[in-house]
């Protein structure tokens, strides 16, 4: 049976350098943001209570805060080094936040967000982290969300999805490679392009990524029940994919 490949991120070296290097320097990273607010606003149900999973630097529920006053979240991820950065993020919001150690990768996580006042969410929000799962458990995880939701609540999944060929994944490194390079361009450690492709080619945590196409995700959500399931966005091998939980369900 395939196995997470996560534990790459326990490391608070890596997890040090993706905060430093990545962070900042993802391509049209405010677009996604931007997305990512339109569908929570389009829900058709005010935001009172959210989650982040695998929350990282939290910039996911900074925006959620940011634009959905009062709003009450929980930040969970299982590495130290991202919960202080995003506790330093939400600083501002601290009172509404509640930040959760804890490992999706395993289905008992679920009792830590249940001892949270076993209530339901209106969105539950994800960026570049599931995709470290393998399918069986990602199908789990996506279950898991759907069961955390609110009638009516939204689950967007800003998400490294898989190529549909070896030209898409060339041109998707090249891509990466060209905001790595203008990000750094102007800092006082700056490199050459042609050292940061190596790195970018030769990096660790390359190794942690179990990419699966969007449309096959996609095809779970709706399986499991999520309803207006749809890829938002996508430019190579980055992708927006949402969907509600139907009124009325259970």
């Amino acid at each position: 049976m395939a196995k997470a490949t996560d534990n790459i991120w326990r490391d608070p070296n890596i997890s040090k350098r993706y905060l430093k290097e990545f962070v900042g320097a993802l391509p049209l990273e405010m677009e996604q943001l931007d997305i990512m607010l339109r569908l929570l606003r389009n829900n058709g149900q005010k935001i009172e209570r959210f989650m982040d999973i695998g929350c990282g630097d939290g910039i996911l529920s900074a925006f959620v805060a940011d634009n959905f006053p009062g709003a009450k979240g929980i930040l969970l991820d299982f590495s130290s080094t991202m919960l202080d950065a995003a506790r330093i993020k939400l600083k501002d919001f601290s009172e509404d936040m509640d930040f959760v150690k804890a490992d999706y990768g395993h289905s008992n996580w679920l009792e830590k967000i249940k001892g949270q006042e076993n209530q339901l969410y209106d969105a539950i929000v994800s960026r570049l982290s599931i995709h470290h799962q393998p399918d069986a458990r990602k199908f789990a995880v996506y279950e898991e969300i759907y069961s955390l939701l609110k009638p009516g609540g939204i689950f967007i999944n800003i998400e490294h999805v898989a190529p549909v060929s070896s030209w898409g994944k060339e041109m998707f490194e090249e891509y990466m490679v060209d905001h790595l390079y203008t990000a750094q361009r102007d800092t006082s450690d700056s490199k050459h392009r042609d050292e940061i492709a190596e790195d970018f080619k030769s990096r660790h945590e390359k190794d942690a990524n179990i990419v699966s196409s969007v449309e096959i995700q996609c095809d779970w959500m709706r399986k499991i029940g999520f309803i207006d399931v749809d890829c938002y966005f996508k430019v190579f091998e980055l992708a927006i994919f949402a969907g509600h939980k139907q009124v009325g369900a259970l």
